[in-house]
């Protein structure tokens, strides 16, 4: 079985401290409702956040600021565009609880306000590897979850994107994620990403993956393969 190879050497001369978990998970039986160690370990999540947290700035956790200096570096300012994992902690501190989707989303996004890390999937069967994170190209074509009328609305230049050779798969390097790979309840095979930027811990990428893997293995009946991309492994493959 062929491995997805993803590359992140275009990014690490401006961003040396950047380090991103490649996992691919085959045979995925997503239920319908997140089995009941998934909802405890997602309830877990939230609870944290709202007791260690509570209405504090979400800037001033460490990760955050991290990845908002990071996102200065490639020009971006604007408060609207905010790191995901930014917008997941926001959501309970407004709400109590992180958006539900389904039961994939609801763990990958428990993994992500958990470690303080950006994190997202693709459906495999929608995508063409290799895949980068890498600054944009003039021939880059993006269209938003969510968006009913597919309008490209292609990146700036020199923003930093994550991307398969077809088009880009998320914009702002993890802001928002393209439509056309999306993961649903039918997907069954995928690649998910989890990233660091700095301010975790020394082998905390390393912890996420294995959380991760152990979750989708036991209650999601998937083959996981998980590889770290970093300065000492910019190109790294997954899931063979």
């Amino acid at each position: 079985m062929t491995g997805v190879a993803l590359s992140i050497e275009d990014v690490l001369e401006r961003f040396p401290a950047y380090r991103v978990v490649l996992a691919v998970a085959r045979g995925l039986a997503i239920p319908d409702h997140p089995p009941p160690r998934i909802e405890d370990y997602v309830t877990a999540a939230e609870r944290a956040i709202v007791d260690e947290w509570g209405d504090r700035p979400v800037s001033e956790m460490t990760e955050v600021a991290a990845w908002r200096q990071a996102y200065k570096g490639f020009g971006i300012r604007k408060t609207s565009y905010r790191p995901s994992v930014e917008r997941l902690v926001q959501h309970i501190q407004r709400h109590g609880a992180l958006p539900r989707v389904n039961a994939l989303v609801d763990f990958y996004n428990a993994v992500s306000v958990a470690f303080r890390m950006p994190a997202g999937a693709d459906d495999l069967d929608k995508i063409v590897p290799p895949l980068a994170f890498r600054f944009s190209k003039e021939s880059d074509s993006f269209i938003a979850l969510g968006d009913k009328s597919a309008q490209n609305d292609p990146p700036k230049p020199g923003e930093v994107v994550y991307a398969d050779q077809r088009h880009v798969l998320c914009r702002r390097w993890n802001w928002y994620q393209d439509e056309r790979t999306a993961t649903s309840a039918a997907t069954r095979d995928a690649v998910i990403t989890v990233q660091s930027i700095a301010g975790a811990g020394k082998h905390a990428v390393e912890d996420a993956a294995a959380v991760l893997a152990e979750g989708l293995e036991r209650d999601f009946s998937a083959r996981i393969g998980w590889a770290v991309a970093d300065a000492a492994s910019p190109t790294v493959t997954a899931g063979g």
